[in-house]
């Protein structure tokens, strides 16, 4: 695809950034469909009466209070703000941010950004090259036929790579300088925009078997260019696809309990397949997590269940009550919750997967709770143990930390790497409960900055389970793990607007979480803001940003601020951590999280509302350049911006679900990208990187 330049003066000491309206438009029907199962349209499961904590704390004190001398929020939280140095620092960068630096680009910035658009394209900055590393269909594993729209068959799927292409990590591989594996997730199918004469209301049993195919990961050997930011796919016996029907193994306190058994693993140990999975991480020890997140679509029929607690369970979780929309129950009963109830309760997990053992078995962990786990990204504590922070990518759902109970083992020797492999299975697991410093009529809901200046405030992590131990009252720790939004709810965790993507810093150890919307916030009968989640209707999302105390991951209490309040720059209720908005790219619906090597933070967007197509963007966190959004590139026509990864050679990003638009078919396509016209839309991904000899 040849590269598209930006028109403008990139030696102007202001770039005036075109603005773009702000409106309604965002995903299309059929991405709801297919993706989460039409979960916007639904009520939000999550209808408890969760008070707003600040509200209580803001009676007794005041910012000022709250940090005067150390760290201490309040003894009432016994939440931990940021340390003094960190709280002193920020409002410093801020005021000199809203000046607007004018500087020189901080490293790893230095690019003209592109401009908001809705080409059927990947556009890149101006000096800038890319290509397409794989896309759907193209061969993984010896024997793969080359990909045919018009023939596709389970068999040819399971031995390709899978559909809309998310999360992916890269590895260092066993094969010498050069090379590298690429670890990349499958989360959903869309069947109206993959098979020709699809037919939603009667699917045939060989489309509905290659969707399982399409789903999963693959994990795939490439060779890097030494001379550019080329990757090149490899035949290898490393290389492997994990699909819907690929056996997986239950581990940690849950497995073998009753909720997990079924008629066909009574044992409650195995578990066929993993479906709908997106964000993930690397672990220290070299595995790759993946998290199953809307995997509540794939199931039919529970209303047949008439137990109350059960239906509360069910209901909690979003099961459909009737027919699925991919119809899979027709073809295999383990989705027909009336057939077998228990089936839904293992999906839902973290998976860990070891890409250099290509005959391991794959293992859900259940000591890290069920959820539409969105990330799972590891941080060392001071001691050596394991934290693992995740969102639950669900209106008004939570924020969770899991810290393991036994430190990480250097090395790779058979003994430490045996130990390490069991750090995720024994542990404690937490929620978060947010606390605003700023009285709740600040908050009015539009977005205004409080009287202090900043979205800020404090938290504490609420324990929910240890190993087999429950610390949630009425609950038994099975019951926890496997029906952790339950338990959540029971001890007030704060409502989130969609916690997607949660990343710690490389460097600083910050987390940073990404708040993709809530259209709901401030409804009627809804959670109204609360200082963590500001604003009502909230169709852009935000960036939170979190530093556990002393900088210490095994820490229970943080301090946190708002770093982003994202939409377009002209809208009063936006902020860019105090940087002149004028000077910033518009963002809306921020998902997923990267940093590179300098520190940036990188942020990929998802169903972008101001009319533009998504894209991926990146920030400074630091300095006077804090908060200055610039816009790297845009997806095609109907896509969205996932992956990221970034390196100091090249940007990869995974461009999922290309022409998803509405009234789209596999016979009249939206979009013709990256095999041009006359083709279907493939979800690939990309690599893109700075042409050597060109200074931008």
């Amino acid at each position: 695809m040849p590269d598209q330049p930006v028109p403008g003066d990139r030696d102007s000491r202001r770039t005036e950034l075109p603005l773009l309206p702000s409106h309604n438009t965002a995903r299309s029907a059929l991405t709801c469909r297919y993706r989460c199962g039409n979960a916007c349209s639904h009520e939000a499961p999550n209808r408890t009466l969760n008070t707003y904590f600040g509200d209580v704390v803001a009676r007794a004190m005041s910012r000022r209070g709250m940090l005067k001398g150390a760290t201490v929020l309040a003894m009432a939280t016994g939440a931990a703000g940021f340390t003094t140095a960190s709280a002193a620092a920020a409002p410093a960068a801020a005021d000199s941010a809203r000046h607007g630096g004018h500087g020189r680009p901080p490293r790893g910035l230095d690019f003209t950004p592109v401009a908001p658009n809705t080409a059927d394209a990947v556009t890149v900055p101006e000096g800038y090259a890319q290509q397409v590393v794989i896309r759907w269909g193209d061969p993984v594993l010896p024997g793969a036929p080359r990909f045919d729209a018009r023939r596709q068959s389970a068999r040819a799927q399971a031995m390709q790579f899978g559909y809309n292409c998310d999360y992916m990590a890269l590895l260092d591989a066993p094969r010498g300088r050069g090379h590298h594996l690429l670890v990349v997730n499958h989360e959903y199918t869309d069947e109206e925009i993959m098979f020709y004469g699809y037919d939603p209301a009667n699917p045939t049993r060989e489309q509905v078997e290659t969707a399982w195919a399409a789903h999963g990961l693959t994990v795939l050997v490439v060779r890097a260019d030494r001379r550019s930011g080329r990757l090149w796919p490899v035949g290898d016996v490393l290389n492997r696809r994990i699909t819907a029907t690929t056996p997986f193994r239950l581990t940690g306190p849950a497995a073998g309990g009753e909720l997990l058994r079924t008629v066909a693993d009574p044992t409650g140990t195995f578990v066929l397949g993993t479906l709908n999975n997106c964000g993930g991480g690397i672990t220290p020890w070299g595995t790759v997590l993946s998290g199953e997140e809307n995997f509540n679509q794939y199931f039919a029929n529970a209303a047949a269940v008439t137990d109350p607690v059960a239906q509360q369970r069910l209901a909690r979780y979003g099961l459909p009550k009737g027919a699925s929309p991919r119809k899979w129950e027709r073809f295999d009963d383990r989705f027909d919750i009336a057939k077998d109830p228990n089936e839904p309760n293992r999906h839902g997990w973290i998976v860990e997967i070891d890409p250099s053992d290509p005959h391991s078995v794959p293992r859900k962990r259940t000591a890290l709770g069920r959820f539409k786990h969105e990330a799972a990204e590891p941080r060392l504590t001071r001691d050596g143990r394991v934290a693992l922070y995740m969102g639950d990518d669900e209106r008004f759902d939570y924020m969770y930390k899991y810290v393991s109970k036994h430190a990480y083992r250097k090395g790779n020797s058979p003994s430490a790497r045996a130990h390490n492999m069991r750090l995720l299975d024994e542990g404690t697991l937490y929620v978060a409960r947010f606390t605003g410093d700023s009285p709740a009529a600040e908050i009015d809901g539009t977005g205004k900055l409080p009287e202090d200046g900043s979205f800020d405030g404090g938290g504490e992590w609420i324990p929910l389970a240890s190993g087999t131990t429950s610390h949630v009252p009425g609950m038994t720790a099975e019951e926890v793990y496997v029906f952790t939004r339950l338990a959540a709810d029971k001890v007030g965790a704060t409502k989130m607007d969609r916690p997607e993507d949660v990343e710690p810093h490389p460097v600083t150890g910050r987390v940073y979480v990404a708040l993709t919307n809530n259209k709901d916030r401030g409804a009627t009968g809804k959670a109204g803001p609360d200082e963590a989640n500001p604003r009502k209707g909230n169709k852009h999302g935000h960036i939170l940003e979190l530093e556990e105390r002393r900088s210490d991951a095994a820490s229970l209490t943080f301090g946190w601020r708002l770093v982003l309040v994202c939409g377009d720059p002209a809208d009063p209720s936006t902020y860019f951590a105090g940087y002149d908005k004028s000077r910033v790219s518009p963002i809306s619906c921020p998902d997923n999280i990267a940093f590179d090597e300098h520190g940036n933070l990188w942020l990929a967007t998802d169903g972008n509302a101001l009319g533009s197509n998504d894209g991926l963007f990146a920030v400074p966190l630091k300095g006077s350049e804090r908060g200055h959004v610039k816009q790297f590139l845009t997806v095609p026509v109907g896509a969205e911006t996932c992956g990221p990864i970034i390196t100091e050679d090249r940007i990869l990003i995974a461009a999922q679900h290309p022409g998803e638009l509405d009234g789209a078919t596999t016979e009249n396509p939206a979009s013709h990208w990256p095999d041009g016209p006359g083709s279907i839309p493939r979800p690939s991904v990309v690599t893109v990187w700075k042409e050597k000899g060109r200074d931008h």
